[in-house]
């Protein structure tokens, strides 16, 4: 078969056939190290990336799954909200919308007490809306209409704060104080037994409370916290379909707030993270695959007998030239590529490992009421693997250019003249 020269007598340097001399084992050792490096750099890259895009995706799909896109408020609680929620459900913008009557309050059990989101909901349209439905049975939400027994809906992590569970009872207080003169009321008490407690593994278990749209304006009392929850085509264009629905609406107390208000701060955070981890681990890489210009600069020192016998048969400077970057080129390759299928492996199973891991030191590596989720998300992207190997092997090959320079540069009369 044939072997082009260069590619033949690099390949035989980068260890196919390697003399058992000391210094040969030391450039064989060195070399070992490199490839070592450049594979752990590409893999943890691989892994990193693929962790920062799952808990994009939980932004996405779970957490903004379960809150709404858009809210449309007013001020005024006197306000057609069905016919509303139908005006903005028919804008081509809008998936879905379902009303809703949001309260700032304090759940309190015994002595525990702790401040929730409440939010009133209409069974009949916040599935529409809301993801909440797949963290909870079908009864649950007929269980907030019980006017007898009023039911609440409490993510787990106020309910293990209030120590509560389903069938408990807890009291909701709204605290009563006039927006104009500042002067305050007595508080609003309402008495709520637990339909169900939910998890969906996000920061909202730490906040969110569910009760029924009733009950909800019951404890708003006078002030005003209804409005239209909207999930709209394109989550990244919510705040321009709020600006452009409250311009379509008649003039009156019409405002709006959309994700990026709420959970704005934890999206750029995610991205953040994301461009700033992605270069630290770059420069991982990089150092890694610059070690190769330490293996090679060993090896033309090494090879100095050698690259010199072959320059007076009549190899070229750019035969030589080649020959050690096809040494560096297949460090490079095998690094990248190895590194490349440990990094799809451990992104795939990280997840599980993780867990794994949690459950047998009886440890908890995160909690939503300091991350955003409770577990390690990952999603894997091909295009972030190419992207990741490629580089790998690109900067690999550049580290190999010095290193063959200098081979190709050396003079056979002066490195034969010792030997």
């Amino acid at each position: 078969m044939f072997k082009p020269l260069s590619a033949f007598i690099g390949l035989r340097y980068a260890g196919a056939q390697r003399r058992g001399d000391d210094s040969s084992g030391l450039v064989s050792f060195i070399s070992g190290l490199s490839m070592i490096g450049l594979v752990l750099g590409v893999a943890l890259m691989i892994v990193v990336m693929s962790v920062m895009n799952g808990f994009d995706r939980e932004l996405r799909e779970r957490i903004l799954g379960i809150m709404p896109h858009v809210t449309i408020y007013n001020a005024s609680p006197d306000v057609d909200w069905p016919q509303l929620r139908q005006q903005l459900a028919s804008d081509p913008e809008v998936l879905s919308a379902a009303e809703v009557w949001q309260v700032n309050a304090l759940a309190r059990r015994g002595a525990e007490v702790t401040p929730l989101l409440v939010q009133g909901v209409n069974p009949e349209t916040i599935a529409e809306v809301s993801s909440i439905g797949d963290f909870l049975k079908k009864e649950s939400f007929a269980a907030l209409l019980n006017l007898s027994e009023p039911g609440v809906v409490l993510g787990t992590g106020i309910a293990e704060k209030l120590g509560v569970e389903a069938g408990d009872y807890l009291s909701l207080i709204v605290p009563n104080s006039n927006s104009v003169t500042g002067a305050r009321r007595a508080a609003r008490v309402a008495g709520f037994r637990v339909a169900e407690v939910f998890h969906s593994g996000t920061v909202l278990d730490q906040s969110l409370a569910l009760v029924s749209w009733q009950q909800a304006k019951a404890l708003a009392g006078g002030n005003s916290g209804a409005g239209v929850q909207l999930r709209v085509k394109e989550m990244l264009e919510a705040n321009w379909v709020m600006r452009r629905l409250l311009t379509e609406l008649p003039r009156g107390n019409f405002y709006g707030t959309d994700w990026s208000r709420t959970h704005g701060n934890l999206y750029q955070a995610i991205q953040m993270s994301r461009n700033l981890v992605g270069l630290l681990v770059l420069l991982i890489i990089a150092i890694a695959a610059f070690n190769v210009v330490s293996t090679l600069v060993m090896v033309v020192i090494d090879k100095h007998t050698d690259i010199a016998i072959l320059r007076t048969m009549g190899a070229s400077t750019r035969q030589i030239l080649l020959t050690f970057v096809s040494q560096g080129a297949l460090v490079g390759l095998v690094g990248a590529v190895v590194g490349g299928a440990v990094g799809v492996l451990g992104a795939l199973t990280i997840t599980d490992l993780v867990a794994g891991l949690e459950s047998i030191l009886g440890i908890q590596f995160l909690k939503s009421d300091v991350y955003p989720v409770d577990y390690l998300p990952s999603e894997l992207m091909w295009g972030d693997v190419v992207l990741v190997v490629g580089a790998g092997f690109v900067l690999s090959l550049l580290a190999t250019l010095y290193p063959a320079l200098q081979a190709s540069r050396v003079q056979p009369a002066a490195a034969l003249r010792n030997e």
